[in-house]
């Protein structure tokens, strides 16, 4: 059985939230909570959540434990962009693309139902 948690509008960017969460991908949930501990990354912080979220949807709604969960795939999508602008040399405006990124992590108990 499959069980998801989605963390929409985390405002980073989703190319630094992937280079964390090829790490967790594959590995046992509870291992995987122990190594982002470890990440000093605010990344890391995003995805533990979601991670944790996910682990609840599985032990509530659907009577699975959480010994028995592995991360199927972590997958991180492309949020909306906040356009801004800030001061450039000689007056001038330079854009500044503020990126966010939608966290949808999928966990397994490796049961085929």
């Amino acid at each position: 059985m499959e069980v998801q948690a989605l963390t929409r509008y985390a405002r980073m960017s989703p190319k630094k939230m992937r280079e964390v969460s090829r790490i967790v991908q594959g590995r046992k949930a509870a291992e995987a909570l122990e190594y982002l501990a470890l990440i000093p990354r605010k990344s890391a912080k995003l995805i533990a959540k979601t991670l944790k979220s996910a682990i609840a949807n599985a032990e509530n709604n659907n009577n699975l434990s959480a010994d028995s969960l592995t991360i199927k795939f972590a997958l991180i999508e492309n949020g909306p962009v906040l356009k801004r602008f800030k001061a450039g040399a000689r007056g001038t405006a330079m854009p500044r693309r503020k990126k966010m990124s939608h966290i949808r992590i999928v966990l397994t108990d490796g049961s085929s139902n």
